[in-house]
């Protein structure tokens, strides 16, 4: 039976919360950006939150969480529950810092991080050894590529 609107899983929500005013004036559609590169990681019918943030906020927030006083790029939050994943947050300022180092468009970067994170949200650790690292980063470049992403490990 082929699959009809009423019978589809709903898509992902994905609502975007712009913690800090730089974000949209950085890189314009960041709302968008994030709610697609959510949905090519998670299609199924769940929620997330993404929170727009700077790097104060996020090393507060790792200091808190990880007792690590630094700024990161992604910090990933599981809910617990059955259908809302959690919360993901990125950094800014770190974000754009690694996107110019790594010689990579911020929109990109912004897309992996945002996959990365959902990935994590699904049970994906890849501090679980190297195994896992390689499973996951195999998954992001398979989502990346299909939302035309180039292979962000690979070497530049």
């Amino acid at each position: 039976m082929p699959m009809t609107r009423a019978t589809a899983k709903p898509r992902l929500s994905c609502t975007v919360v712009v913690l800090d005013a730089g974000w949209p004036k950085a890189l314009p559609g960041v709302d968008r950006l994030v709610r697609k590169a959510a949905r090519a990681a998670a299609r199924r019918g769940r929620s997330l939150n993404v929170a727009l943030a700077d790097d104060r906020q996020v090393r507060a927030l790792n200091k808190r969480h990880a007792n690590k006083d630094k700024p990161t790029n992604v910090l990933s939050y599981l809910s617990g529950e059955k259908d809302f994943l959690g919360d993901i947050v990125l950094a800014r300022q770190t974000v754009w810092r690694e996107a110019v180092a790594q010689k990579k468009t911020p929109a990109d970067h912004v897309a992996h991080l945002v996959v990365h994170g959902v990935l994590h949200l699904l049970g994906h650790d890849h501090e679980q050894g190297e195994a896992e690292a390689e499973r996951m980063e195999a998954l992001e470049r398979r989502i990346l590529k299909r939302l035309g992403i180039a292979d962000p490990y690979a070497v530049r």
